[in-house]
C-alpha cells in the first residue's frame, strides 16, 4: 500500500510541472494587471493572421505587450527587457522571430520567451475566440 501511495505522488509531481506554466517570478519586471484585446480584422494587427509574426501593443504591462503567431497557436510576452532594470532600457524591438533587448542587445526567442540569460521573457496567458486575441494575467 505505502509504494501505491508514493507511487501517486510521484505522478502527481511529475504532471503538475509544466513548461506552459513557466514562472513568471522576475524581480526586475513588475507584476502588472494585463486585460488586452485585439482583433486581427483590424489594419494594426492584421499581421497577426500570418505564422512568425509579431506586434508590439504598447501601453499595456511594463513596457508594452508582444504579441506573437508561433503557428500553433499564439504567444504574449513583456516588451520590458527581462535582465535589466525596467527604468534603464526602453521596450524591446522585434527582429524577425527574436525580441531583442534595447540595453544589451540580447535575443529571445518568440516561439520559447528563452534567451542566453538567466530569466526568460515575462509571459502572459492568450486566449483566442474567432479573430480576437485575448491577453491576461
Amino acid at each position: 500500500m505505502k509504494k501505491i501511495w508514493l507511487l501517486i505522488l510521484f505522478v502527481s509531481v511529475l504532471f503538475s510541472c509544466s513548461d506552459s506554466e513557466r514562472s513568471n517570478k522576475n524581480p526586475f519586471i513588475p507584476s502588472y494587471s494585463v486585460n488586452l484585446s485585439v482583433d486581427t480584422n483590424l489594419p494594426a494587427y492584421s499581421n497577426l493572421k500570418y505564422v512568425s509574426n509579431a506586434v508590439i501593443v504598447p501601453n499595456y504591462g511594463a513596457k508594452g505587450i508582444i504579441i506573437f503567431n508561433a503557428g500553433s497557436g499564439y504567444n504574449a510576452f513583456d516588451a520590458a527587457c527581462p535582465n535589466q532594470e525596467i527604468s534603464s532600457c526602453g521596450a524591446m524591438t522585434i527582429d524577425g522571430i527574436n525580441a531583442v533587448c534595447s540595453c544589451d542587445k540580447t535575443s529571445y526567442s518568440l516561439f520559447t520567451g528563452l534567451g542566453s540569460k538567466e530569466y526568460p521573457l515575462k509571459q502572459y496567458k492568450v486566449q483566442v475566440n474567432g479573430t480576437v486575441i485575448h491577453v491576461y494575467n
